[in-house]
């Protein structure tokens, strides 16, 4: 079993240790671990936690988790860059916000890494020509997360927004990899 927990890091040291977090942090509050096994530990890579984490938070009346997980599973499957952004986005999180002091923490605690997440995920429906499903997809993460950003913006990897509390991203904005944002931010506004 070792063998194999040392190959699967090799492969993808930020899935390791996410989970291998996710174990202590069950042990240390059990009160967290349905939340912990459902988001985390159930699944068998990353981007299937983050599709997860999309369908939970995002999903309502007007549309199911079932669908919207479908939806972030198959964006994840086409893309694998989406995977590898998030990877970075985790890091970023880890480097640069003071109040990170694990990787499990923006997956299940931080809204900002999971607004991106999701914007990730819009912006490659506007890519693949499902605007409709992408201003969807924008607009719960308006009204869950406070933040706004367009799906047709060109977000980098690498980014770290902390507090995301009025975070605005305009349909011309371009931001680039390695980005650190806080709160009151509105980027590509065009006045029309």
């Amino acid at each position: 079993m070792a063998d194999i927990k040392s190959k699967v890091a090799s492969v993808d040291p930020v899935w390791q240790r996410v989970r291998e977090e996710a174990a202590e942090a069950v042990l240390a509050e059990p009160l967290l671990g349905g939340l912990i096994h459902s988001s985390l530990l159930h699944h068998h890579s990353l981007e299937r936690a983050l599709a997860y984490r999309f369908s939970m938070k995002l999903a309502s009346s007007e549309m199911s988790e079932q669908i919207l997980r479908e939806i972030a599973d198959d964006a994840y499957q086409t893309d694998p860059e989406l995977g590898q952004d998030a990877r970075a986005d985790i890091m970023a999180v880890y480097d640069r916000d003071p109040a990170c002091h694990r990787f499990i923490q923006p997956l299940l605690y931080f809204k900002g890494f999971q607004a991106v997440q999701a914007y990730r995920i819009g912006h490659w429906l506007w890519q693949n020509r499902r605007q409709d499903l992408a201003y969807f997809v924008q607009m719960r993460v308006s009204e869950v997360f406070g933040v706004d950003i367009h799906p047709a913006a060109k977000v980098g990897k690498g980014i770290m927004i902390d507090h995301a509390h009025s975070i605005v991203i305009g349909e011309t904005a371009v931001v680039g990899d390695n980005v650190s944002m806080l709160h009151s931010v509105t980027l590509g506004g065009t006045g029309k």
